[in-house]
């Protein structure tokens, strides 16, 4: 025990002082923020470039039947669910409809796959969907947690 009474801090009996987080988590804070602002750059962009030039988007559209008056609820999708994602705000909500996003543009947009680019497409906007679906499963799991008694 120390006997020093200067050095030591003043605590409600009964509290622990919380444990040093390791270097390791020190590591996995950073990459999880850089991983999400990737991810986040990634929408935002497109949600700016639909909204200073939103011809092409709107051509692609009619092109494979989609509704023009859809435009605006998907630049707001990435618009919005990518600034949550940059700022960790509601990471499942946002990260989960991102995916289903894309899995709706590859299914879409993408189907000849018969054709290089269009595979192509179709297995990005896939890969970027899982990415998307883990980033959700992982902010569920770390919400029950913390909110959990043991941890």
């Amino acid at each position: 025990m120390n006997l020093n009474t200067a050095t030591q801090t003043a605590r409600p009996p009964g509290m622990q002082p919380a444990a040093p987080s390791t270097r390791m988590e020190h590591v996995e804070r950073i990459v999880n923020v850089v991983g999400r602002a990737l991810v986040a750059t990634l929408f935002i962009l497109a949600g700016v470039a639909k909204v200073v030039d939103p011809r092409p988007f709107l051509e692609h559209m009619m092109q494979f039947g989609v509704p023009g008056f859809l435009l605006p609820s998907v630049i707001a999708l990435e618009l919005s669910a990518g600034v949550a994602l940059l700022m960790g705000w509601r990471i499942r909500e946002a990260a989960g409809a991102l995916a289903f996003f894309c899995v709706m543009t590859a299914a879409i947009f993408h189907y000849q796959l018969w054709i290089h680019a269009e595979r192509t497409l179709f297995f990005k906007d896939l890969a970027i969907a899982g990415g998307l679906f883990l980033m959700a499963a992982n902010a569920a799991g770390r919400g029950r947690m913390k909110g959990s008694v043991s941890g």
